[in-house]
């Protein structure tokens, strides 16, 4: 079996290799546009603010506290993490976290000459969290669809993620949850509430980029035989509808079913939920936000 696995896992190399060198002109521009928004939001909002949010950053903004420079330690720290990156994860990864690793630090020394020139006044706190988290989301999602990383902390939940067998949220998650503590000891309960908060819009808006805004909804219906007919013609008589028909089993019954796959507007999710409740009462089906929909046979309609 190991020899199946080697071959399996070569393609699959080869795959992500070709997959990385397309494009690269534009995922460098990501990365440095990535790169250059998350390190002012950094400056901007969680530095100035004393909102310990995410990885090293978060780290550096505890010690600087103590009279740590934040664009040195994250540099210093990078270094090292990348060291480490290259000796557990190997030549490729360590590649990959290489330019952001360097360019993020550097970006927050050149954008802290914006703070002197930026002042917010009294704006509330709440006000702050909001503008830093979700200028920091879209900084978060540019670098992530550039395929690159900027280190840090990165390289810590992937090493925990290969030893521990975790996800990689759960991994990403723990380490968070680490620095926001840490970040208790310097900073008061309000503000390590609002790291809380910055956070999770952090994570929400980075799926935002990454992903874009669902403009659809794809619906899996599982249907008796008997309505098959009549449910396929209500789905195909809506505009920009497309459906599949599989052939499904029972899995406790074992009657036949068949299941159909329907991708639809967003904004014809009630009509399409309220429509198939109408025709049958006991129907069964689950709904996924959609974030892209790509076929050449137009079996797939919906835009």
């Amino acid at each position: 079996m190991k020899i199946f696995d080697y071959f399996r896992k070569k393609r699959t190399d080869e795959i992500v290799r070709s997959i990385n060198k397309k494009n690269i002109g534009k995922r460098y521009f990501l990365l440095v546009m990535g790169c250059f928004t998350l390190a002012l939001s950094f400056n901007l909002f969680f530095l100035r603010y004393g909102i310990v949010c995410f990885g090293i950053s978060g780290i550096s903004i505890i010690l600087s506290e103590f009279g740590v420079d934040p664009s040195l330690f994250i540099f210093a720290a990078n270094v090292i993490l990348m060291l480490v990156a290259y000796i557990v994860l190997g030549k490729e990864s360590a590649l990959n976290q290489l330019v952001g690793a360097i360019l993020f630090p550097v970006f927050i020394e050149l954008t802290s000459l914006f703070t002197d020139y930026i002042d917010f006044g009294n704006t509330e706190m709440v006000v702050i969290a909001i503008l830093g988290g979700v200028m920091a989301g879209f900084g978060s999602g540019l670098i992530y669809k550039s395929n690159f990383s900027t280190g840090g902390t990165d390289v810590i939940i992937e090493i925990i993620c290969k030893y521990l067998h975790v996800s990689m949220g759960n991994a990403s998650l723990v380490v968070n949850a680490f620095i926001i503590s840490l970040g208790k000891i310097v900073f008061s309960w309000s503000e390590t509430l609002y790291a809380v908060f910055v956070c999770y819009l952090i994570a929400v808006f980075t799926d935002k980029v990454l992903l874009g805004i669902s403009k659809s909804k794809a619906f899996y219906i599982v249907i008796r035989k008997e309505k098959e007919k009549e449910i396929r013609d209500f789905l195909v008589s809506l505009p920009n509808v497309g459906i599949t028909v599989i052939d499904a089993e029972g899995g406790y019954s074992k009657d036949d079913r068949t299941l159909l796959l329907a991708v639809i507007p967003t904004r014809q999710y009630l009509i399409v939920k309220e429509g198939l409740r109408e025709i049958d009462k006991d129907v069964f089906f689950l709904v996924c936000d959609s974030y892209e929909v790509s076929n050449d046979k137009g079996d797939f309609l919906c835009y």
